[in-house]
């Protein structure tokens, strides 16, 4: 393959997006991506999904076990016409005996999308600065985004009567978790009013209210810090996430103690909030712990509908940062090739 002029990688780079945070994005891009999605579930229910990643293939990083992550973005690879590639830390050199840079100049130059679920928002960025094709965060220790899109959606398809995205209340419980960040930002942007209610050790960070103050100005949302549990009171939405996650084991005793009983979501926490208040959770949820297994199983639960709108949420992000790319060979090209690939093929 001959080597790219740097104009031209320059010009490949200038137009090129990545799906790093939803705070590179505006709300109405968002709003275009949630519409995405819908057309995509309801063609799916029909079985009737445009191949619109067809001969296309995403790459997919992953430095942490994952179900929802790797199952919804490799089926939805496959259902638009596409492959999607596992890669694991014992498949590739990723930062190790290669550097990221190369891992992403290489990957750029054989697949159409890179998706990385890593340890560290570094690893997501970096490979994002090298490569030439569009890379989707699939979670890092600070953000998860594609989740964050299934959330919105989920919260869409559930809207109390009579009212929009913006004039919900959503409750995070719980850890200042990559989930709980996601929501913060996405939440303050569509205009809602956004809870997180937990310990104040564990409450969200300074910056990350920086950065929900600054959409609020110009949303019109609001946010409430608090350790008080009574705040759930008139929420739309309670949300909750693991107390504990990976590299923070040594840690779980402790947080453990800090958050329970009293931040675990009950039967009596979903009362308190009010009687169409609704319960979501990015699972795994370790039932008993941040909620009760009668919560999750519960009339109020919609954490089954919000894991499978992680499929429509891969199937318009694969679709959204790659449209613009496809092109449709003419049929004549297509029969010109293929004769003369026969053709050679019958002289060996």
């Amino acid at each position: 393959m001959k080597e790219p002029s740097s104009s031209a990688t320059n010009l490949q780079k200038s137009n090129l997006r990545h799906f790093l945070t939803t705070q590179d994005f505006t709300r109405k891009e968002l709003e275009d991506i949630l519409e995405l999605m819908r057309l995509l579930k309801d063609a799916r229910r029909e079985n009737a999904v445009p191949q619109l990643f067809k001969g296309k293939s995403v790459a997919m990083i992953f430095e942490q076990p994952s179900t929802r992550t790797r199952v919804s973005f490799e089926t939805a690879a496959t259902i638009l016409g596409g492959h999607g590639l596992f890669l694991s830390p014992k498949d590739i050199h990723l930062g190790s005996k290669e550097s990221l840079a190369d891992t992403g100049r290489v990957l750029s130059r054989m697949v159409d999308v890179i998706m990385a679920r890593v340890d560290d928002h570094k690893t997501v960025a970096d490979l994002a600065k090298y490569s030439t094709v569009p890379v989707i965060n699939g979670l890092c220790d600070w953000l998860h985004p594609t989740q964050i899109m299934a959330d919105l959606f989920t919260m869409q398809e559930h809207l109390p009567k009579g009212k929009n995205l913006s004039d919900l209340t959503v409750a995070f419980v719980g850890d200042a978790t990559n989930v709980c960040s996601s929501l913060m930002f996405a939440c303050t942007k569509f205009g809602m009013h956004f809870k997180h209610i937990g310990p104040e050790k564990y409450q969200a960070p300074a910056k990350w209210r920086e950065i929900a103050l600054e959409n609020i100005n110009e949303s019109g949302g609001q946010l409430t810090i608090t350790d008080d549990v009574a705040a759930v009171a008139g929420c739309d939405i309670i949300v909750a996430d693991s107390f504990y996650w990976f590299g923070q084991e040594d840690e779980k005793e402790e947080r453990l103690a800090a958050f329970m009983p009293k931040y675990v979501v009950t039967e009596d926490m979903m009362a308190a909030a009010g009687p169409d208040a609704i319960f979501m959770h990015c699972l795994p949820a370790n039932d008993q712990r941040e909620v009760t297994r009668e919560v999750m199983d519960g009339p109020r639960s919609v954490i089954f509908d919000e894991a499978e709108n992680r499929l429509s949420a891969q199937m318009a992000l694969l679709v959204y940062f790659s449209h613009k790319d496809v092109k449709e060979p003419a049929p004549e090209r297509v029969q010109d090739f293929e004769t003369r690939i026969k053709s050679f093929l019958e002289k060996l």
